[in-house]
């Protein structure tokens, strides 16, 4: 692909590089904070401000629509809070004055597909990356650089819509950077969905992992089966407080439903796609099954009947792996899923299935001495690996929880290791590829700080400073080995999340900390200095109307 600057003035460059932050009308806001995050790989501050005014232009690589759409996202951004538009436009060799934001692409930069070099001076912008998605992350930093009122509806005064003079070098560390989120414990909309995706992409994440299947409702829409949405999209209660260690639960009495039609998924995927977010579908197998057994009896080993669950917690009712009807079922599942989904990845689940019923069904006995199995735990292997096989065959890979290792593990499996790090490290020394998630510090759905002053969570506690403590290469393997870490995700379990206002006080301001662990170099890292940029940072969420949890000291009054 030709660089945007051979459309451009040369002079221009030389001049835009050249003269500094000197020179040119000053907003009236001037001092100059940098309150991005994740922290940058490198960040060079410099003296004076760019303000955009009414005769402000954005300028991409022309016949490129993807930095035509980015272009479009920033003018929208910068243009809404006050009485001008600034306009976008393809370049051309005319244009050689300054006031403009010129995305430019050029494929020899020494960065990654995701980085980007972005040059602030008074004089005028400059992003440049080898990829469109390279520049999108540079318009977020960019936007972080903004004053927060850009994110609100309040209209601002426009000679304070400017940014900080800077020169920043930056790509990820890891190229999966992955939120989660739990739909089948409680269902949220599709428009929240969407707002998720919205605050993934302003801290760089490029992994969606939607958890679309559970004991307690199935909530994806499957043409061909169509009672897994008439039945098991609904449970008739739900239960009321904590469910640990209760003799006798209490159930609030009312019928709870929600799934997503194939059309809402549909725009999903292709408002992540416009987010250079990949959106990856959990379908659970072989456990967390109820919903689809419900609607479904003959894919259990009993024949049930079956009911969608009401409490939470693990249930001895899984699919039958003795049964070849199941297999068809979740072929043809998946095959509907593929056709929704185009992400590389379909994560299958894989974890928490106890092997009671098994042990019992004379099918998955006769499975077991058929295939010349061990035991029940082999029998799980051979499920997945089943599973692999088909999805292999449509040009997919799986990706399951650590417990996928039990019996064996599927030949292309990624592992996804959330019970401590041990799994992942046993993936990686097989040469499996990992994504590191153990739930004492990606699982947002632990406490905060002292239970007493949170709202209802399933227990654990995690602090902001231990989730930006995590390093997701562990030292136990080598540096071969440590090629096999993709990425970290943020795990967000709802069982206790039943608004999105409590899903986003959850999850923010740790998504934040979490990005920086994806994003930026462990030896840049600093929580100090993180605290200080998160403190402006915060302004945007606020001005977004984010539910986000205020920083303070409170959650350091429980023992770590």
């Amino acid at each position: 692909m030709k660089k945007i600057t051979s459309f451009l003035s040369l002079a221009l460059f030389v001049s835009f590089l050249l003269t500094g932050c000197s020179g040119s009308q000053q907003p009236k806001v001037t001092e100059n904070v940098y309150p991005v995050i994740p922290k940058p790989v490198k960040m060079e501050p410099q003296k004076g401000r760019f303000l955009f005014t009414g005769d402000t232009r954005i300028i991409y690589y022309p016949g490129n629509d993807e930095l035509q759409d980015i272009g479009e996202f920033l003018s929208g951004l910068v243009s809404r809070p006050v009485d001008f538009t600034v306009a976008v436009m393809p370049a051309d060799e005319n244009v050689s004055e300054p006031n403009t934001v010129f995305f430019s692409l050029d494929t020899t930069l020494d960065l990654n597909d995701e980085g980007y070099l972005l040059n602030i001076d008074t004089r005028a912008i400059e992003i440049k990356a080898k990829t469109p998605q390279g520049i999108f992350y540079g318009v977020q930093t960019l936007r972080q650089l903004l004053p927060p009122q850009v994110e609100g509806q309040a209209k601002m005064d426009a000679a304070a819509l400017s940014v900080p003079c800077v020169k920043i070098e930056d790509q990820p560390r890891f190229a999966y950077r992955g939120l989660h989120l739990d739909v089948g414990r409680h269902f949220f909309s599709k428009d929240f969905i969407l707002r998720y995706l919205d605050l993934m992409a302003l801290y760089k994440y490029n992994t969606f992992h939607w958890h679309l299947t559970e004991d307690q409702g199935w909530r994806i829409e499957i043409k061909k089966y169509p009672e897994l949405t008439k039945v098991g999209s609904c449970r008739k209660e739900t239960l009321v407080g904590h469910w640990g260690g209760k003799k006798k639960y209490e159930y609030d009495g009312k019928e709870y439903c929600g799934y997503y039609t194939q059309e809402d998924v549909k725009e999903v995927v292709a408002h992540a796609k416009d987010l250079y977010i990949t959106v990856i579908p959990e379908i659970e197998m072989p456990g967390h099954s109820l919903a689809a057994l419900a609607s479904y009896p003959q894919l259990g080993c009993t024949g049930g009947p079956y009911e969608v669950a009401t409490h939470w917690g693990v249930f001895k009712d899984i699919y039958c792996a003795g049964n070849d009807s199941t297999f068809k079922f979740l072929e043809d599942v998946l095959t509907e899923v593929m056709e929704l989904f185009p992400s590389h990845y379909i994560h299958i689940g894989g974890d928490e299935a106890p092997k009671d019923r098994w042990k019992k069904c004379p099918k998955c006995q006769a499975r077991i001495k058929a295939e010349g199995l061990k035991d029940e735990e082999e029998l799980q292997s051979y499920f997945i690996s089943r599973i692999e096989k088909f999805l292999n065959a449509h040009g997919r890979d799986i990706i399951g929880w650590d417990e996928i290792l039990q019996g064996g593990l599927a030949p292309h499996a990624t592992v996804m290791s959330w019970r401590g790090i041990k799994g992942g490290i046993a993936a990686a020394k097989m040469h499996h590829d990992v994504i590191m998630t153990p739930g004492s510090y990606c699982y947002f759905d632990h406490y905060q700080a002292d239970p007493k002053k949170e709202p209802l969570a399933i227990g654990g506690y995690l602090p902001l400073e231990k989730v930006y403590s995590y390093e997701p290469v562990p030292k136990e393997l080598s540096p071969e080995e440590q090629k096999y870490i993709l990425g970290a995700q943020g795990n967000v379990w709802t069982e206790y999340m039943a608004t999105p206002d409590y899903v986003e006080y959850m999850v923010y301001p740790r998504a934040c900390a979490l990005a920086e662990v994806d994003w930026t170099p462990a030896g840049e890292k600093d929580y100090d200095d993180f605290q200080q940029r998160l403190k402006g940072n915060l302004e945007h969420l606020k001005a977004m109307g984010v539910n986000y949890r205020p920083l303070g000291n409170d959650e350091k009054t429980m023992k770590k």
